[in-house]
């Protein structure tokens, strides 16, 4: 047995190999077909949005249709304000809710919690507009700032309560053992050990939440609702990169269209810079507490 086992190794060896080439390349192409039309969107949106760019883009507000010239000041300004609202009120929320589920995983409100983020994130967005109307748009009976911000906390409630829940799972038992043991209280041990220790699943979890809501359209389309002056009032309908968007590529002037891929351009810069930042700062943390090799 031993002889003709030693004369079939080969064999399999080459049979082995041959089927990781095979499912080496198969994972190749899979990648291809996922990567390439990403690059392919992304160029095509760098190549018709970058003539519209210049310092007045940046700096000036619309102007009015058949007019050229203008740009995306009030939508700049107004995505600032309703991202800011939303991550003011998601954060906090998001972050005691990840340390209740993480802290108590098998109970049934731990497990409710869980179960909610899940469903939360998987609901369209428009769905969460159409709440958001609901709830703030009809009693107020009319458009603001504030319950865009509100509904683009809904978007980025899950995002955070997951990552920050799977980041302080990951957290070593020991140091919050060592901290109640050492006399601490609970909630003292969560802010001034687990929190610092999972502060890099904190901070992306936050920075990817931001990148989500900010792309956002729908939404807007029953909150914030657009507005071609510059607004700062936060009980008022305000403009926002994604409504500008939609409202310049649906009209039928050929200078609008330029500017909403000039637009589309810039937000996905934006969300670009976010996720490379958040990567970032958790490489800063990483080599600052020691942790890079």
């Amino acid at each position: 047995m031993t002889p003709i086992a030693l004369r079939s190794s080969p064999t399999r060896t080459r049979r082995r190999k041959a089927t990781s080439a095979v499912m080496l390349t198969l994972t190749g192409l899979a990648t291809a077909v996922a990567i390439v039309p990403l690059i392919w969107i992304i160029g095509y949106v760098v190549q018709t949005g970058l003539p519209a760019l210049n310092a007045d883009f940046f700096t000036q507000l619309p102007t009015p249709a058949g007019v050229s010239g203008g740009g995306i000041a009030n939508a700049l300004v107004g995505s600032l304000i309703t991202v800011g609202i939303g991550i003011i009120i998601a954060a906090p929320i998001a972050v005691l809710t990840a340390f209740y589920a993480a802290s108590h995983a098998n109970s049934p409100l731990g497990l409710a919690v869980r179960f909610g983020t899940d469903v939360i994130s998987g609901v369209p967005s428009i769905v969460m507009g159409i709440f958001a109307y609901a709830l703030i748009v009809l009693p107020q009976r009319h458009f603001s700032a504030l319950a865009g911000g509100v509904v683009l906390a809904f978007i980025m409630l899950p995002i955070i309560v997951r990552t920050t829940e799977e980041m302080i799972r990951l957290v070593p038992g020991t140091l919050r053992e060592g901290s109640l043991a050492l006399g601490a209280p609970e909630w003292k041990t969560s802010w001034r050990v687990i929190l610092p220790a999972a502060l890099n699943g904190v901070l992306t979890g936050l920075m990817l939440g931001i990148a989500r809501a900010a792309g956002e359209a729908a939404p807007m389309l029953f909150t914030a609702f657009g507005n071609p002056f510059m607004n700062t009032d936060i009980n008022q309908p305000i403009a926002t990169l994604p409504h500008t968007i939609f409202v310049y590529a649906i009209a039928p002037y050929a200078d609008w269209h330029a500017k909403a891929w000039a637009t589309a351009l810039v937000l996905i810069v934006l969300v670009l810079v976010l996720n490379v930042s958040a990567r970032v700062l958790v490489a800063w943390r990483a080599r600052k507490l020691g942790l890079s090799r």
